[in-house]
């Protein structure tokens, strides 16, 4: 068996943040999906870390690929042809499909590039940015982070952080949701 300290997890500097975070989804009897993608299930990992996460937490997806957020997130033809790279609408859409198929309270949504390379054209990718989204019934918040490196490992770890620090965020209140836009009405369509 390896030593203990290989067992480290979640980062130390993630506890304060997920003790919160459980405790404001506890008091209000709200559940919890994730929908991520270069955080490769860091966010759900973490989430699960705290004893009692059954309370709130309903699943997570990695749609890492196209294939997979066809399959598990409701992703058309349309969406795989106008595909060009993260936008916070793109992770937002993301977020409120899970949502709405696992009828939870509150999905997170992200999606970027950890670097150190990212694809060319046609494809908007910078190294080292995510585009984070926190859905539920009353609207959404959006943040897109960027390090400005290109260390992928890093970037998993700060994205994870970035992803759970806005779900804190609506969660207190601090951050102001944005009304969704229903599909087939005037404006953008999530």
């Amino acid at each position: 068996m390896e030593t203990t300290q290989d067992y480290f997890f979640p980062p130390v500097s993630f506890k304060p943040l997920l003790t919160e975070i459980s405790e404001l989804l506890r008091s209000t009897s709200s559940t919890l999906a994730v929908a991520e993608t270069t955080t490769g299930g860091l966010v759900s990992a973490s989430l699960l870390s705290v004893s009692g996460a059954s309370k709130f937490f309903v699943g997570g997806a990695t749609l890492y690929t196209t294939k997979s957020r066809r399959v598990w997130a409701g992703w058309t033809d349309e969406n795989l042809v106008n595909y060009i790279g993260p936008t916070p609408e793109l992770v937002t859409e993301l977020a409120a499909n899970v949502r709405e198929q696992m009828d939870v309270t509150y999905c997170i949504g992200e999606s970027g590039a950890t670097g150190p390379t990212v694809p060319g054209a046609p494809f908007v990718h910078v190294a080292g940015q995510t585009c984070i989204s926190v859905v539920s019934r009353e609207g959404f918040a959006t943040r897109v982070v960027n390090t400005g490196v290109a260390d992928r490992e890093k970037n998993m770890m700060a994205f994870a952080k970035a992803s759970l620090v806005l779900l804190r965020d609506v969660l207190a209140g601090d951050v102001k949701l944005e009304q969704q836009h229903q599909p087939g009405s005037e404006g953008n369509k999530l």
